[in-house]
């Protein structure tokens, strides 16, 4: 069992769950940057935790703490009884996604669909806290299709926090369940953070996170100073790592870990390990191509990670050959200056 961190607070900036994105390679990558930040998993289902390989599943590193799980389900029983297989694991905090609106999680009949029905979420999140000793969050929209997310929101959470649920992480748009992609939900449906705002003015009592539209450590804070509890960033903080997540401790008054270049160099025990263990280059460095987003010799950085990473025996010769492009273009850089004086 991990051993779990101290998280007072750790919801006033956090990582979103972004599928194929926040493994648990990509966790470690972002902890390095931040320590306060809350990490997310990627979604997994009830029903895979109970049936699937459940180490696969669930294994992190003790570094990556504070961290999240996040669940998808709508079975009371199936997530009742995932919750309590996954106590073993001693994450910091286990997420209900009602906000998903793929239509693989909608057949299943949760995410973002469950919006239209807060009683069965009310049922699932008792079951879980019923079986959990840490906290249990809930991650939703502001509504679905042609709902009224004045009326539907404020009715949602009243009656999730009847249940229990203290914390609620708001992705403050619409889902459209029909004719809009995974993609166009996440930019379609326009942002309403007065909403949000409302919302917390309304429950005073509640945690009230918002999600959607965050890009930088700036706009996060502005949403803090308006009285919001936390903000969470999803896709920024992953093709802009060092922009959102350097610096990100100082929310909380604390210096940050890492600087960008220190960051990639305590990458390389890490990465010695996996290969080691059998893993492959480019299941670590894919996560890492936007950390020098900006930078000259950015381009060079992707380049070479996305060509010669996943190539068999790949290792640090090829983070090596990266980090050189990165060089040569400072390099050039400084030459141009000199030469323009």
């Amino acid at each position: 069992m991990q051993e779990k961190s101290d998280i007072s607070n750790s919801y006033r900036l956090s990582v979103a769950p972004m599928m194929d994105w926040t493994d648990r390679h990509c966790r470690y990558f972002h902890r390095l940057m931040t320590r306060r930040a809350m990490l997310y998993t990627e979604m997994v289902t009830a029903s895979a935790v109970l049936h699937g390989p459940k180490d696969r599943l669930l294994d992190y590193s003790a570094a990556e703490h504070p961290v999240a799980l996040q669940l998808g389900g709508s079975d009371p029983r199936e997530l009742g009884q995932a919750v309590a297989i996954a106590q073993d694991w001693g994450y910091d905090e286990i997420n209900l996604n009602v906000g998903c609106p793929s239509d693989r999680v909608q057949s299943g009949c949760f995410g973002a669909v469950l919006m239209e029905r807060p009683a069965l979420v009310a049922d699932c999140v008792a079951a879980m806290i019923a079986n959990s000793d840490v906290p249990i969050t809930v991650k939703c929209r502001i509504g679905v299709d042609d709902q009224d997310p004045e009326r539907v929101l404020p009715q949602f959470l009243q009656t999730v926090a009847a249940a229990g649920v203290t914390h609620f992480i708001i992705h403050a748009r619409k889902a459209w369940l029909q004719g809009l992609s995974p993609k166009e939900n996440r930019e379609v449906p326009p942002l309403d953070y007065d909403l949000v705002l409302r919302m917390k003015a309304a429950f005073p009592e509640l945690t009230i996170c918002i999600n959607g539209g965050v890009s930088t450590l700036a706009q996060a804070k502005g949403l803090l100073d308006q009285g919001l509890d936390g903000v969470m960033v999803g896709r920024a903080a992953y093709h802009d790592p060092a922009a959102v997540l350097v610096g990100a401790d100082a929310l909380w008054g604390e210096q940050s870990g890492f600087d960008v270049f220190g960051a990639v160099e305590a990458m390389r025990p890490y990465i010695l390990d996996h290969i080691a263990q059998g893993g492959k280059l480019h299941q670590i460095t894919r996560h890492m191509l936007g950390v020098f987003a900006g930078r000259a010799g950015a381009r060079g950085w992707r380049r070479v990670l996305s060509e010669r990473a996943n190539k068999p025996g790949a290792g640090l010769e090829v983070l090596d050959a990266a980090l050189a492009e990165l060089e040569h273009a400072a390099a050039g850089g400084l030459a141009l200056r000199e030469a323009a004086v």
